[in-house]
């Protein structure tokens, strides 16, 4: 009792910078924080605290009297100039008096373990944790496949390999803990859902919870940097995410592990699940009310 007593008082003693903090995971983690007492420094282009990851000069203001940081980079890990950014916002971080960090990675992206490298030899002496997490089910309710989803169709170049999707909210959790826990200083932490799922599977569900057909189109990493340039994305920034697609989804991450079990004591939710509570309300489609 007397632990738990402290380690709250910790927590609500502790200020957080979260940055990327309107984006997918950092909207969850400061959300989940707050609910903990903690104090939490919004890190966004627009909002109280600002922090671009396009703009250096605004990292150490918003790290100063900060106690930790969650390190969610912009655009990926694995992108041009992501080693040079962690190199620098580690410095500050130390500079600046940060304890303890937590850096957002992917699972099996050789160019991440660079990026995370730079920050733990920029950040030496502050409390390190990596997550690296899978694909996000989120991708497909609020991120770059949802209107393709909204319109009926999964189309990605995943060919028939499966994915152990993470629900967002899982990963949050699990990111929460390693910021306001202790024992998570120098580990690495792969986070999964509990089963790999095929992209057919993946339409197969949304069209269960939804009720409306959704069906998986395959394409070639070329056709999908077409694609994505056709909604706007500059060519060279469509190919390379075209390209990082094809790398992680090529099979070699095509297994779950025990990362969300081991550190939450809950098993992680499934595909499925997720799929239920996305799209099982009319208004996820857009509906008019009745």
């Amino acid at each position: 009792m007397t632990t738990q007593t402290n380690n709250t008082q910790q927590t609500q003693n502790t200020t957080v910078l979260v940055t990327s903090a309107t984006g997918k995971t950092g909207r969850r983690v400061a959300e989940r924080l707050t609910a903990r007492g903690t104090t939490v420094r919004a890190g966004s282009r627009t909002g109280a605290t600002v922090f671009d990851w396009e703009a250096p000069e605004t990292w150490a203001p918003a790290l100063r009297g900060a106690d930790a940081a969650y390190v969610a980079y912009y655009p990926d890990l694995a992108a041009p100039g992501a080693v040079e950014a962690m190199e620098t916002f580690g410095r500050l971080a130390v500079e600046n008096g940060v304890r303890r960090l937590t850096l957002l990675s992917g699972r099996g992206e050789p160019a991440a373990v660079l990026a995370e490298e730079a920050l733990r030899a920029a950040a030496s002496g502050a409390e390190l944790t990596f997550v690296r997490a899978s694909f996000f089910a989120q991708n497909f309710s609020e991120g770059l496949l949802a209107e393709g989803v909204a319109e009926g169709a999964v189309v990605f170049p995943a060919g028939d390999t499966a994915e152990p999707f993470v629900d967002a909210d899982d990963l949050a959790d699990v990111v929460v803990e390693t910021l306001t826990a202790d024992g998570h200083a120098g580990r690495v932490h792969e986070v999964t859902g509990p089963r790999p799922v095929g992209f057919a599977e993946v339409a197969a569900e949304v069209s269960r919870a939804s009720g409306r057909p959704v069906v998986y189109q395959a394409v070639s990493e070329a056709e999908y940097a077409q694609l994505l340039a056709g909604f706007g994305l500059a060519v060279d920034e469509a190919e390379w995410l075209a390209a990082l697609f094809g790398t992680l989804l090529d099979g070699h991450n095509a297994s779950a592990t025990d990362g969300v079990k081991r550190i939450l004591g809950r098993e992680p939710r499934s595909f499925a699940e997720f799929a239920t509570e996305a799209w099982g309300a009319a208004e996820a489609w857009g509906a008019p009310e009745a």
